[in-house]
């Protein structure tokens, strides 16, 4: 079974075999082409900021995508947290920050942002995604450190701001993926498989142009998590015979039991889309976009645990090999649930281009959570299966809405001294977030309120930049940043244990300057230095929500006070019209570091305790090489690489004193990316990649020492393939294969292994 995956890859590459050998001759070689920005967003708008990018030439022809967060995974110091296909909680990773770190990173779609600010954690905070469809990225750039005022101090680790296109004739395209993953680890041995559909529509009559576009996912995964339970040092006879259990280590190193599997999940998403543009003059447009998406989850669980007379365990007392341990009710239950959400985001945009002395852009967006419940039962499975007791939790009404204005002011036209813009931001962020208890989990109304948490934040900013060429080979770029910033209307509720507080408001004003220095010593050569100040302010979440996911328990922190980053980069490029290569260095010094960590809190219990504090002290600093080349050794192979080493270090903790020195949390020594991309013709595209990232910890004080466990961090590399052939003007096919070397790792969760793609394409 294990090799079903592999197989079926070699048949599909197999079928395309005939193309691959001969070229097909000039006249029938049709090549995809795709009309979109061509300049990333830091080159269109003067930004001081080493820029890394992609194509969607290049995402097409290279990279296994079913959903858009996929498109990045070779860029340097990316990772995005993953888990599945059609994961909503899939936040992005930095040089200096982990996946429990979403509010270190800011996403956005053509200026509207992607990310929610209401968390910095990877459930609830990772990043809307899904509301880009794949098919209308022209590019995606990736821009790291906060040395730009025109962006919040949630740049402090990199901003990805993906363009989209709107066409300029009648198109239509639809597209049919298909993906399978063979999963093996200790009792579950089963085959996950995902089909996507997708179309789109668009055209431009006149000044008017339009997109409609629409998806279906259904998606089956691995399990996300596994029950286990503390094995005891003693011997006893007590409890059920029972077999089937696995014995394993805790990420510290303490026996376990590994009982089962949990939250299997079963997905069926859909996403529309609707973006209209009007272009007012040759250099002004009007735009306007909605997106809906639904997502309807139903998550199952697997007991490994067997009585005599076979019948499957899931609670009570149980005697595991001689050793007895009581399995609580809630073990399995909580990983089993039932997730619908809707949600639905707006947009309006009002840009001009004229490329002149002046231009501007104002943008607004809303994301709303109109339906967010999660069902759960409390009740011991398999009795829970068929309903009972549990808990309803939603976040109906949680959201966000921003409003950016800027100008762009040339005195001298586009290649004058002087390029300078300034402008005003706003942003607002609600949580609303009530637990209620209720009598029937699977479709029973709410009952007593368990638990409510609530709480808003807003932020008002003003900010301005020079980019100054004062002599022929130098450039200065100057700017600063103000923010003042308020949570507010903050509560939380509890039943059992009791409470009841409205907790006190926050607010803070913070300056950030920001300086880079660039000298041109030759036409190929880059020399850029950079500083910057950074503040980032404590989400609604951190403040103000406390919440149960899975085996974990955030607990949160109403007295939390804004990061404070000092970040530095010395960058050295050299580009040619063969390839590129640079070099950078970069620190980043954080005082009042919110840090999210986890621990097991109560002696012999798995359950971990979540948490985010300030930690006074953290250093970062590192270096990392990027290079690009064309035509290695033989005409159309195209390599691209990246290494980075990051020594990040707790410098100070009085409230910790042992994890003075230890690296801080989820973030790896070593990432590295390899990908060689060969087109041997204009219709066909080869490539093979590899991804590594090094150990990591998820302990302030790195207790966490085994590794390859459930809730452990590791090192992984893993090497993806894919083949895409362009069969005609009109289709395309393409195969692939993620994780070819089936790396069994976790990162906290289980992750996919080998996974075979399919992907048919048309296009008019």
């Amino acid at each position: 079974m294990k090799a079903i995956n592999a197989i079926g890859v070699a048949c599909m590459t197999a079928a395309l075999a005939p193309c691959i050998a001969a070229e097909a001759p000039a006249e029938q070689r049709l090549p995809e082409v795709t009309v979109g920005e061509t300049r990333s967003v830091a080159e269109r708008n003067q930004l001081p900021v080493t820029t890394e990018s992609i194509t969607a030439k290049e995402i097409s022809e290279s990279v296994n995508m079913m959903n858009t967060e996929d498109a990045i995974k070779y860029l340097p110091d990316v990772l995005v947290r993953k888990r599945h296909i059609g994961d909503t909680q899939a936040p992005m990773t930095t040089r200096t920050s982990g996946v429990g770190a979403s509010a270190r990173s800011l996403i956005f779609t053509d200026g509207v942002l992607l990310s929610p600010l209401i968390a910095n954690n990877n459930n609830i905070g990772g990043p809307r995604w899904n509301m880009v469809a794949p098919e209308e990225i022209s590019r995606i750039d990736v821009m790291y450190g906060p040395f730009s005022a025109a962006y919040p101090g949630n740049s402090i680790g990199s901003v990805v701001e993906i363009t989209t296109r709107m066409p300029e004739k009648f198109e239509a395209t639809a597209k049919l993926q298909s993906s399978s993953q063979h999963f093996s680890q200790y009792a579950t041995n089963d085959t996950y498989n995902a089909t996507q559909a997708a179309a789109l529509l668009g055209n431009r009559n006149d000044q008017f142009s339009w997109w409609l576009g629409a998806n279906h996912l259904v998606s089956n995964n691995q399990p996300l998590a596994y029950v286990t339970v503390a094995r005891p040092a003693a011997p006893s006879g007590a409890g059920t015979a029972v077999s089937g259990a696995f014995a394993d280590f805790n990420r510290t190193g303490s026996p376990i039991f590994v009982l089962g599997a949990g939250a299997l999940e079963h997905q069926t998403q859909d996403n529309l889309k609707f973006k209209a543009a009007y272009d007012l003059t040759p250099a002004l447009r009007a735009t306007y976009t909605v997106g809906l998406f639904q997502n309807d989850t139903n998550a199952n669980v697997q007991s490994y645990l067997r009585d005599g007379a076979g019948n499957a365990v899931y609670s009570g007392s149980v005697n595991i090999g001689g050793f007895n341990s009581n399995v609580a009710a809630s073990a399995f239950a909580i990983n089993q649930y039932k997730f619908r959400e809707d949600h639905l985001m707006q947009s309006f945009a009002l840009k001009s281009s004229t490329r002149g002395t002046w231009d501007f852009e104002a943008v607004a967006g809303d994301y709303s959570y109109n339906k967010s419940e999660k069902r759960s039962p409390t009740a011991a499975l398999p009795g829970g299966l068929n309903g009972g007791a549990g808990t309803i939790e939603y976040l109906d009404g949680t959201g966000w809405s921003t409003l950016d204005l800027k100008a762009f002011w040339r005195p001298q036209g586009e290649n004058g001294a002087h390029q300078a813009s300034f402008g005003a931001h706003y942003d607002r962020y609600v949580l609303a977030n009530p637990k209620y208890n209720t009598t029937e989990w699977l479709a029973g109304g709410p009952g007593a309120l368990a638990t409510d948490s609530r709480g808003k934040t807003a932020t008002q900013a003003l900010w301005m930049q020079d980019a100054w060429r004062f002599a022929p080979q130098w450039k200065a770029t100057l700017g600063g940043r103000y923010e003042r910033w308020n949570a507010f209307d903050g509560s939380n509720f509890s039943a059992a244990p009791a409470l009841n507080v409205n907790q006190p408001g926050l607010s803070a004003n913070k300056f950030s300057p920001k300086a880079s220095l660039a000298w041109t010593p030759a036409n190929e050569w880059l020399v850029t230095g950079s500083l910057a100040k950074a503040y980032r302010f404590p989400t609604v979440s951190e403040l103000y929500q406390a919440i149960t996911t899975g085996a974990t328990i955030t607990v949160p922190n109403p007295n939390l006070h804004p990061e404070n980053a000092l970040s530095g980069e010395l960058a050295i490029e050299r580009a040619a019209s063969t390839g590129r290569i640079r070099f950078s260095l970069f620190q980043e010094n954080l005082q009042d570091a919110l840090i999210s960590q986890s621990a097991l809190l109560v002696p012999g219990s798995t359950t971990l305790f979540s948490f985010v504090q300030n930690i006074e002290k953290v250093r970062s600093r590192g270096a990392e090489l990027v290079a690009q080349q064309n035509d290695v050794f033989i005409h159309g192979l195209e390599l691209n690489g990246s290494i980075t080493y990051v020594d990040s270090r707790i410098r100070q903790d009085a409230a910790n004193p042992l994890a003075v020195g230890k690296r801080a949390p989820q973030i790896p020594d070593w990432r590295a990316t390899l990908a060689a991309t060969w087109r041997p013709n204009a219709r066909l595209a080869t490539t093979i990649a590899a991804r590594y990232s090094g150990r990591q910890f998820a302990q302030i004080d790195n207790l966490d020492s085994y590794e390859h466990t459930f809730q452990g961090f590791e090192s992984f590399l893993t090497i993806d393939a894919r083949v895409r052939y362009q069969i005609d003007k009109r289709w395309s096919a393409a195969v692939g294969v993620d994780n070819l070397n089936n790396r069994e790792y976790f990162l906290f969760h289980p992750f996919p292994q080998r996974t075979a793609f399919a992907e048919l394409r048309y296009s008019h």
